[in-house]
């Protein structure tokens, strides 16, 4: 995922680790948000879209099928060849998400997906988004809901103990998953919010091996390897596993909220 000036690099190395692990399991686990986005803003022939912190592309993918003229962003190199593969009529370029390398008012939508919260400088990653949109565009910003609502945090939390305890005030996961603090964002940033909603998504392993194939290709996970050791982090996510497994046909799911919002970009719209 893409993340502000000076953690791209670092980034790039935590979720490039296993790209196609991530393209080919864990990142269809979120289609669901991918579509309810692309239902809310419209996306179909006319839009051109870019999506910031695009990953493998899946998003992207979808607002193509749709008809849309689709552009990517993302730190990661190994997830943008995928995205490319997937999309070969896609504009695909990798950096910083505060520093986008697109022209003013270039897109009439733009999307972000689990980003935003990993930027050095999440408003400043906002208002670049905004830069690049049309005024009277749209804005749409996806994170995570309220970590009480969600599963992963659990299997998160098994192999925590495996890494150093990051500084305080350092981005994560679940850093605008606070009621009103991704809408605060986006005004922040200059954005006209219209509207919040909510999408739960279930996410379905078969098994004990592609369940930690999946998990395992997050950022979080491939530090926790990185300093623990694979097998360490096996067994800790094998045992955070163990309250989701599945009561029919095998298998894992984990039942995980998020939350967007879309808004405008430019001149506050009529009436708002």
């Amino acid at each position: 995922m893409a993340p502000g000036p000076g953690t791209a690099e670092a980034q790039a190395a935590l979720w490039g680790a296993r790209p196609r692990d991530w393209a080919e399991i864990q990142e269809g686990t979120v289609r669901p948000l991918y579509d309810a986005v692309l239902d809310a803003i419209g996306a179909a022939v006319g839009t051109r879209l870019l999506d910031i912190g695009c990953g493998a592309g899946m998003a992207a993918q979808l607002a193509a099928e749709r008809g849309a003229d689709v552009s990517g962003f993302d730190a990661t190199e190994a997830l943008l060849e995928i995205a490319r593969e997937r999309t070969p009529a896609g504009d695909f370029r990798q950096g910083d998400m505060e520093t986008l390398p697109f022209d003013d008012d270039s897109f009439n939508a733009v999307v972000s997906f689990n980003g935003v919260q990993f930027a050095g400088h999440p408003v400043g990653a906002l208002r670049e988004a905004g830069r690049v949109t049309a005024p009277g565009g749209t804005v749409a910003v996806a994170t995570w809901g309220d970590p009480d609502r969600c599963d992963a945090p659990a299997v998160m939390a098994s192999y925590r103990d495996l890494v150093p305890a990051p500084p305080p005030g350092a981005p994560g996961p679940f850093a605008l998953a606070a009621p009103g603090a991704l809408e605060d964002l986006v005004e922040q940033a200059g954005l006209h919010p219209r509207r919040t909603q909510e999408v739960t998504t279930v996410w379905r392993y078969p098994d004990l091996a592609t369940a930690l194939r999946g998990l395992t290709a997050a950022g979080p996970a491939t530090a926790a390897i990185a300093a623990g050791g694979q097998d360490a982090v096996h067994e800790a996510i094998t045992t955070g596993l163990a309250p989701f497994a599945a009561t029919a046909g095998g298998g894992y799911e984990l039942s995980n909220v998020f939350r967007y919002v879309v808004a405008t970009a430019g001149e506050a719209p009529t009436g708002a």
